[in-house]
């Protein structure tokens, strides 16, 4: 079973391995978005270098998740999620495949720590202490050896 934690704060300034990143179904291509929300604080911080590997890797079923360098940000690397469908919605087993595919994607890159926004709260429309819950539901039944953060934004 996975660690699970929730804390609050910012996703950029966690002591993990990656963060997450709740990201679109590259329908629109990624340079004529301006990326808001998470998404827009991590291009603030990381630079377009994080976003690179989105431009060439096409459509993205919802819950695909692509690995990313974190760029200026002082983790291993950024994990983009495909937490939104083509029409900006989410479901929660959307956000249950975006979790799984995530963690492992964090073992196949030998990581420890994983943090989560709470994806599909923003635009996707989703209650965020649904969400929340979720997530630690999610990766409670991955029985990996990987410690998982879901930080809730506070300014």
């Amino acid at each position: 079973m996975a660690d699970c934690t929730v804390v609050y704060g910012d996703l950029l300034d966690q002591p993990v391995d990656a963060i997450v990143n709740p990201w679109n179904s590259n329908v629109i291509p990624w340079w004529l978005l301006l990326p808001q929300g998470v998404s827009g604080a991590i291009r603030k911080r990381a630079g377009a270098e994080s976003f690179h590997p989105l431009t060439t890797a096409g459509y993205l079923k919802p819950g695909t998740a692509i690995f990313a360098p974190a760029g200026k940000l002082a983790f291993k690397g950024i994990i983009h999620v495909a937490a939104l469908t083509p029409f900006w919605t989410t479901s929660e087993t959307i956000i249950q495949t975006c979790v799984k595919n995530a963690i492992q994607m964090a073992l196949a890159k030998e990581f420890t720590s994983l943090a989560f926004p709470l994806l599909g709260s923003g635009v996707g429309g989703q209650n965020p202490d649904g969400v929340a819950q979720l997530i630690r539901e999610t990766a409670s039944e991955v029985d990996v050896p990987i410690a998982i953060r879901i930080v809730i934004h506070q300014r």
